[in-house]
């Protein structure tokens, strides 16, 4: 499980853990089943408090992405389909909530906003595009 934690964001860090773990189960980099790792193991590779792990198992564990199995660990949780969708939307509205704003800040119409949403998304579509025809 690949995570980068950012000390200078001002972002806390616990969030950081959620925000990157719960893209990962949405993305399929964390599959259904696959085990976390440890509070303590994770900890020391971010080089955290270990409390900032657990807050953060935790919340993921209310919010449904994971479950705890007794004496073996956290795993990625089976999730139904409404679930997933809605967490989708909770995510993409977050970042689209962003993007607004500093189009706002920058002075831009939401028509040159549009624009650059679709540029880079047929940007990183394609690319994607090219990946998957390898």
């Amino acid at each position: 499980m690949l995570l980068e934690i950012d000390h200078h964001s001002g972002v806390p860090i616990y969030q950081q853990v959620v925000r990157q773990i719960r893209q990962q189960v949405m993305t399929g980099g964390l599959k259904e089943g696959e085990q976390l790792e440890t509070v303590r193991e994770l900890a020391a590779r971010l080089k955290v408090n270990p409390m900032t792990i657990s807050k953060a198992y935790s919340l993921l564990e209310t919010q449904g992405l994971v479950e705890r199995r007794r004496g073996v660990g956290l795993f990625a949780a089976a999730m139904k389909d409404e679930n997933k969708e809605q967490i989708k939307d909770q995510m993409l509205e977050s970042i689209m909530n962003k993007a607004a704003v500093t189009a706002l800040q920058l002075g831009l119409s939401e028509e040159q906003a549009a624009e650059y949403f679709k540029k880079q998304f047929r940007q990183f579509n394609s690319a994607n595009e090219g990946d998957k025809n390898e």
